[in-house]
């Protein structure tokens, strides 16, 4: 029998039952169920039940189909803009100083773990510091549905070169230098070509599920196979299919296996370690200087000319510590660097910073909004040009979110106004696209609170306002940002479920529309038009 079968623990079940109603608690109570996920790992571990494996295998999975689909959407071009890179190097290094220093002041002290640190010891605890969780911010930006956006893109290509850097290091530190097999990684570019072909045949049910599967794995194992860290491999098979017609299909095929692997992996964060007073304390200490951290992220970005609400938002995206942090302390741990103690820390430093982020973030525009004034103050005169003034004073009818929908919808819009229509999609590629079409389309956040200030005049003849957007949040956080602004004009959405169109009625929304129902009733007047034309034909 396979050993993996073998560890797999009679009492795993239970923990994800256990989860599952931590997860369901703190959802009723307005948090992102992680935070429940990361509450039932701690109580297990409380309890001294041990992990037997199995939750291991799913954390694992999880990353390795979150680095994939990261890589499906992932532009090369977006690493190279100034912001990105220049932000994540300079964080890094100011973050790695900063934490740095404060260790050695703390190592002249005879607080314990840390009295008596040496300065090597103190910068790779700085070192540690300085990342952000990848799996968290991509979980909290897939809830909202604001990958695509600004601040969406630009807190994912920070983290990619973070997870660049983390590579580098961990080669390094192991003295597991890639081998003279990682320059056969070229002929991936032709291979490319045959996953391209092969994706094309593999059609829209459970063979593209098992396609994606198995090209993440099989990516992660060859880069191991060749001394490189299987989550790159997973990355990078992702972003050769980036450009494929199904990629985007891919993703959502991969969603739910994705979110359920990853229950696994903050479990096992919760489970790491075995926290006492002393480390609790030293966590805390961390926990202190945490919003420092995401200080230093809105100075860089502001300073790389985003607008302060972009700033703001990827700032809080990245407002957490990483799970780098438990990879560098095992490292230290295993070289004798830092005493077995130090795990049970930085699993409570990560573990905190999801907790306590989460749901900041959940409330981010309000407090936002409450300080707009004074972070105003740090930002640039010059814009983006992605963030730059909209002009458009006579538009009356502009539809949120420009995929299949929000095109049949603008079309269907276009001969009732025909000079007085447009569109904003968050995905500033797919609104050039539709651009160079001949739509009237802007690249824009309905969620941003700052839209409405690069739109000004919008809503001053607006008599319809269509949100068609894929995530349901964002329809909803879209409509909060229309009440805000004191729009009065007519508001229609789309949603998936009846529950989904419920809470739109309660906000105010003017009509729904059940995708699913809409789509049938458009194909029972194509086939009643079709058989009326058919009948006069006969005539």
């Amino acid at each position: 029998m396979d050993p993996q079968l073998l560890s797999i623990h009679y009492g795993d079940p239970l923990w994800i039952a256990i989860a599952f109603m931590c997860g369901l608690g703190v959802k009723t109570a307005g948090l992102p169920p992680l935070v429940g996920f990361l509450i039932a790992g701690f109580a297990l571990n409380a309890l001294g039940v041990k992990e037997g494996g199995f939750l291991g295998v799913l954390a694992d999975l999880g990353i390795t189909l979150l680095l994939f689909s990261i890589g499906l959407k992932l532009k090369l071009r977006s690493l190279a803009r100034p912001e990105v890179w220049g932000t994540a190097t300079l964080h890094m290094m100011i973050v790695t100083a900063l934490f740095s220093a404060l260790v050695v002041l703390l190592s002249y002290t005879s607080l314990p773990l840390i009295g008596g640190l040496s300065v090597e010891t103190a910068l790779l605890i700085g070192f540690a510091m300085s990342f952000s969780s990848t799996v968290f911010a991509v979980r909290i930006l897939d809830e909202s549905g604001t990958n695509n956006a600004l601040h969406g893109q630009t807190a994912i290509g920070v983290l990619v070169v973070q997870d660049i850097a983390a590579v580098v290091f961990i080669a390094v530190s192991m003295g597991k230098l890639p081998t003279i097999w990682t320059l056969a990684l070229v002929a991936l570019i032709p291979v490319r070509w045959i996953m391209f072909k092969v994706l094309n045949r593999v059609g829209h049910g459970e063979l593209l599920i098992l396609f994606g599967i198995t090209v993440a794995l099989v990516g992660a194992d060859l880069f191991e196979v060749v001394g490189i860290k299987g989550d790159v491999g997973a990355l990078v098979f992702g972003m050769l299919l980036a450009n494929h017609p199904k990629s985007g299909e891919l993703v959502k095929a991969l969603l739910g296996f994705k979110e359920l692997f990853l229950v696994g992996f903050f479990l096992s964060v919760g489970m790491t370690a075995t926290p006492g007073s002393t480390e609790i304390l030293i966590a805390l200490l961390f926990i202190v200087f945490l919003p420092i951290k995401v200080a230093i992220y809105f100075g860089l970005f502001s300073l790389f000319c985003l607008r302060t609400s972009s700033a703001w938002r990827t700032s809080l995206n990245l407002a957490n510590y990483s799970e780098f942090g438990l990879i560098v302390g095992a490292i230290a741990v295993s070289s004798g660097w830092l005493s077995h103690d130090w795990l049970a820390v930085l699993a409570v430093v990560l573990s905190l910073s999801f907790m306590i982020s989460a749901p900041v973030i959940s409330v981010r525009d309000q407090i936002y909004e409450r300080w707009r004034a004074k972070l105003n103050w740090f930002e640039r005169k010059y814009r983006l040009e992605s963030e730059k003034k909209l002009e458009l004073a006579h538009i009356k009818a502009v539809v949120f979110g420009m995929g299949r929908m929000g095109i049949a919808a603008y079309h269907a819009l276009e001969n009732s106004y025909p000079d007085n229509i447009a569109g904003i999609e968050v995905d500033r590629e797919r609104a050039a696209k539709l651009t160079s079409q001949g739509c009237n389309i802007y690249a824009g956040d309905a969620t941003n609170p700052d839209f409405w200030i690069r739109a000004p005049e919008l809503h001053h003849d607006l008599e319809w306002v269509l949100l068609t957007m894929p995530n349901h949040q964002a329809n909803v956080n879209s409509v909060l940002r229309l009440k805000e602004m004191g729009y009065q004009g007519r508001i229609a959405a789309t949603a998936k479920y009846h529950d989904e169109e419920d809470e739109l009625r309660e906000l105010g929304v003017d009509y729904t529309f059940n995708i699913y129902n809409v789509a049938g009733l458009g194909f029972a007047n194509e086939l009643q038009a079709l058989a009326t034309e058919e009948n006069h034909t006969q005539r």
